[in-house]
């Protein structure tokens, strides 16, 4: 299991663990059980798919090493800790363990904990002390940084996958033996062939069969979950025992008629194990295929001292803040930070979608994962490579990989009848086999036991719900990583199923349909011109897209800022403050109630945005400001209204600009809100979801820039939030647009189209296999049956489909 802790307060801890020997959808269910009845453990979400379960623990009343322990006592899971986040750092322990753990901690050390016999893991705040800090001062010799891994979690991963495939071979290696004594023309010497089947059978079913029974046991009596493990104990034990007693008549020279089958158990268990460790394969091929992580770079060329003819390559996870590093050519830029020196052009394509390589200078943002071009650049640490644009993208996209759309409820609930089904099938083919065989075949009654057997073992083991329960969450998990390498983040599973059907698109206008680069292109100063210092000292350090136009457009002319105090600003209306005893407001026309002054009327009528400044009531200044449309906006609105989709337009700017922008698109005026405070956008938004229809409920999606329109993401359907940048854990969307356009919207629709239409054919292939598979099983087709000791490919056979569905995502048009 891997650990992640980051604390939200003293008492509450959030965890995340990686769990080996999760197979199907029952596992998980387990898993949802057994952590679900501890006190103590809120917030619970799981993944089959990512081995994954995340939650908090109140730690007044469980702690995290005694959830751990119940967990692998009641599932047989098997449980590793790995790190990551970015303030952990797992260190090669060189002298006794128990003293390094039991230290002093140097100061700003939190905690050390032993993860393995040799290896501690040192949790440190990394603004009171470095990681190289405390392997240098501290620890030199003492200890050794740990093997790393690009993702702690495939990591964890393919330690399972090798597990498997170790066992499958030796799985194999036992039963090709047992396949030549039976199949094979030998010489006649039945006691010492059977003898030697017998020893190999039983070898195959303690060693390589045999963690099966504990997890099935433990589930069935803790967690009161029937799932695929019991249905291998049955098939493949009573294969065995009926063999074990046809061998026992076989030594006491009363040998039965059908003789002993061990070359079925032990098959039986070999097919299985191939199925297990294929499908976990493809499963893990499948999840690193999308990994965010894989672009973090292992080294840094750390600058020595200042001096940038002299440099080290060190681990990255020995950077610490302050440090300065040197990006070569070619290679790609281990974390975020701010150039000093040099020149180059970077490739930002991951991030932005933009083909075309970013010219870096002195001062020029650097993100973690990009690619160096042909220059060399000095680059100044800014974010820890486990808190940088790379961890935090891979962060969001985990939590969609982690959430479960409603799709996902009735694949549960299929899956949770599936093996009792199965099992009551198994019951009623034994009956019918034993009743066929003596009334109409004439059999025996230990004849037409014996047949009954096969057929009831082939019927048992045949039957797979993993299919059923990898239906959502391998698409979920792919569809994710796809849209996350094409700019978009899904941070809700729902908005993967949804998105597709939406009905209305609501548009906030600047920053969103239009580039948010604001120049000023109209001015008319009421008053004195000194008073433009006052408008500086107001709006300098406010952060909206239209004052920092205006503050621009005042420091070009060489105004100097007049320092005002008590400066507040108001969502959707503007700013105000005091100097001296004047009382300064600047912002929309509306809120200063200037709507029907000829100053503001004439830059109006422009179709400018308008932005006024006022001393003590009366105005002083109007502004006219021009934005330029996104490139692509004229494509994506109209394609998407091509498609059926109603694009609405709510902005909080005056009315000429934003009726220029919607007759530019094509969006009718009655579509369209002007002087939209965020209480007015998201009254708009909830008369478009109450405009419920007999045959259609609306899915309303809200697309803004984040500015004031938080309140309207959280009311729509799907909250998209146009964001440029790498800072983007601050978003409380449902899906992050990471790169500036509007393109991401088609992406949107196109990945939750796709992503629905590869479940629909799972659920489809998941019912045609095992209503086809069980009744061939069950011999209903009387001269096609499978014979029992090929249905463990049963797993493998119902599985690949659902993961190959999932992959093909990859190379569909997205």
């Amino acid at each position: 299991m891997s650990k992640e802790i980051s604390a939200r307060n003293n008492d509450i801890e959030h965890v995340v663990l990686s769990v080996s020997g999760m197979t199907c959808t029952g596992c998980e269910t387990k898993l949802n059980r057994t952590l679900g009845v501890i006190s103590g453990v809120k917030n619970l979400k799981t993944s089959l798919v990512l081995s994954r379960a995340e939650f908090d623990i109140d730690l007044n009343i469980v702690t995290c090493d005694y959830v751990m322990k119940h967990l692998e006592r009641r599932t047989e899971f098997k449980c590793e800790i790995l790190t990551n986040d970015g303030f952990t750092l797992d260190l090669v322990i060189n002298e006794d363990p128990a003293m390094f753990v039991n230290q002093s901690f140097p100061d700003g050390v939190l905690d050390i904990t032993l993860v393995k016999k040799d290896v501690a893991r040192v949790s440190f705040d990394p603004l009171i002390i470095g990681s190289r800090d405390l392997m240098e001062r501290h620890w030199k010799g003492r200890a050794t940084l740990a093997p790393g891994s690009d993702d702690p979690g495939l990591a964890a991963g393919r330690k399972h996958v090798s597990y498997l495939g170790y066992m499958t071979i030796l799985s194999i290696a036992l039963t090709i033996p047992v396949l030549v004594l039976a199949w094979a023309p030998l010489p006649k010497r039945e006691v010492a062939y059977s003898s030697a089947s017998l020893v190999l059978a039983t070898i195959v079913q303690v060693v390589i069969a045999g963690p099966f029974y504990p997890k099935a046991l433990k589930a069935l009596l803790f967690s009161r979950v029937i799932e695929m493990d019991l249905l291998i104990v049955l098939s493949t034990s009573a294969a065995y025992v009926f063999s074990v007693v046809s061998f026992g008549y076989l030594a006491a020279e009363k040998p039965l008629p059908t003789g002993q089958f061990f070359e079925t158990s032990t098959l039986l268990v070999t097919l299985i194990m191939v199925g297990r460790y294929v499908a976990a394969l493809a499963r893990q091929k499948a999840v690193e295929s999308i990994s965010m992580r894989t672009l973090q770079a292992e080294t840094a060329l750390l600058v020595a001292n200042g001096d940038t003819s002299k440099t080290e390559t060190v681990d990255v996870r020995l950077l610490q803040y302050g440090d300065t590093f040197k990006v070569l050519p070619e290679t790609r830029i281990p974390t975020d930070g701010v150039v000093l020196a040099g020149s180059s052009e970077v490739d930002e394509s991951m991030l932005t979608g933009e083909s075309l390589p970013v010219e870096k200078t002195a001062k020029s943002s650097v993100i973690a994962g990009t690619l160096n071009g042909p220059g060399t650049l000095i680059v100044r640490l800014k974010r820890l490579p486990g808190d940088n644009t790379i961890a935090t993208i891979a962060a969001m996209v985990d939590q969609a990989k982690l959430s479960k759309p409603k799709m996902q409820e009735l694949a549960d609930k299929v899956a949770s009848y599936f093996v009792p089904v199965v099992v009551g099938l198994t019951i009623i083919t034994f009956v019918i086999w034993v009743a066929v065989g003596i009334a109409i075949q004439h059999k025996s009654g230990s004849g037409a036991a014996v047949q009954a057997i096969t057929y009831a073992i082939t019927v048992l083991i045949v039957s797979c719900p993993c299919a059923v329960g990898l239906a959502v969450p391998m698409v979920i998990v792919i569809a994710s990583g796809i849209a996350a390498e094409r700019g978009v983040i899904f941070k809700s599973a729902n908005a993967i199923e949804i998105a597709h059907q939406t009905t209305h698109l609501v548009l906030d206008k600047t920053g969103t349909l239009t580039e948010g680069k604001l120049s000023v292109t109209a001015e008319n100063i009421i008053s004195d011109n000194q008073n433009l210092s006052l408008l500086l000292g107001l709006i300098a350090d406010n952060k909206h897209p239209v004052s920092i136009a205006i503050a621009n457009h005042l420091r070009n002319k060489h105004i100097v800022a007049t320092p005002v105090r008590d400066v507040k600003s108001l969502v959707g209306k503007g700013v105000t403050g005091l100097a001296g005893d004047k009382t300064l407001r600047a912002g929309n026309s509306r809120w200063l109630d200037f709507d029907s002054h000829p100053a503001v009327r004439a830059v109006d009528a422009q179709e400018h945005t308008v932005f006024c400044f006022s001393i003590d009531g009366r105005l002083a200044a109007v502004f006219g400001l021009k934005d330029s449309l996104r490139p692509d906006a004229l494509h994506v609105v109209g394609l998407l209204q091509q498609q059926g989709i109603s694009v609405h337009i709510v902005s909080g700017d005056d009315n000429g600009p934003v009726q220029g922008v919607a007759s530019k698109l094509g969006i009718p005026t009655s579509h369209t809100r002007s002087r939209s405070t965020p209480a007015d956008k998201q009254l708009y938004i909830k008369r478009l979801l109450e405009e419920t229809t007999e045959t259609k409920k609306p899915v309303v999606v809200f697309c803004g820039d984040g500015t004031n329109d938080s309140v309207a993401l959280a009311q729509a359907t799907i909250g998209v939030h146009m964001h440029e940048g790498s800072d983007v854990a601050q978003s409380a969307a449902d899906v992050v647009l990471m790169r500036p356009g509007l393109t991401g919207l088609v992406t949107v629709r196109e990945v939750s189209k796709a992503s629905v239409r590869r479940i629909k054919f799972n659920f489809a292939w998941a019912f045609v296999y095992n209503t086809f598979a069980v009744l061939l099983a069950a011999g209903a087709f009387v001269n096609a049956r499978i014979p029992p000791e090929y249905a463990g490919l049963g797993e493998l056979v119902s599985v690949l489909p659902v993961i190959a569905a999932a992959v093909l995502m990859r190379w569909s048009k997205v």
